[in-house]
């Protein structure tokens, strides 16, 4: 095996596959945790943040952030739900405090099904990962975007009224 195979198949470099985006049939301003557009060309962004901690997030963004590292994700969703217009991807880990914090948050949340195989940093897709994936919506845009994917992806809860009052 070539030192390139060799560490083609030791990154822990994940990205969205494209039939999410078909199904989100919506454009981004801005993919704000990318590995960059030409390595991700099928993500529907104008703007690519290659950096973590880039200060230039503007209108409707698309987030997968990294979510190797434990509460990894918990600086990234601080500044997403500040944000509050957009759509995150994350792992369904229901019991994680991270997890049980910020999805009541959201406005509306897709439990992505089945399972996605996200595309490795060789272009192919990989296996299915052990756990699931739901998308975070913030704002109508958001909203409208995963009810048109959920035909496709899954199921969508959108809380009710009394629930985001509660929040």
């Amino acid at each position: 095996m070539a030192l390139h195979e060799q560490c083609v198949g030791a990154t822990d470099e994940w990205y969205t596959p494209p039939h999410v985006f078909d199904a989100l049939g919506c454009c981004f301003d801005m993919d704000v945790a990318s590995p960059g557009a030409s390595i991700t060309p099928w993500i529907p962004a104008s703007a690519f943040l290659t950096k973590a901690d880039d200060p230039d997030w503007r209108g409707f963004i698309w987030m997968n952030a990294p979510f190797g590292r434990r509460n990894g994700l918990v600086p990234w969703l601080d500044r997403f739900f500040q944000h509050r217009n957009g759509i995150a991807l994350v792992p369904d880990r229901t019991s994680a405090p991270w997890w049980q914090k910020f999805t009541p948050r959201a406005d509306a949340a897709l439990f992505v099904s089945p399972k996605l195989q996200f595309i490795g940093v060789d272009g192919r897709a990989g296996t299915s990962p052990a756990q699931g994936t739901t998308l975070l919506a913030c704002g109508v845009k958001a909203v409208t975007a995963l009810e048109r994917a959920s035909d496709y992806l899954g199921i969508i809860v959108i809380p009710s009224p009394t629930t985001k009052d509660e929040r």
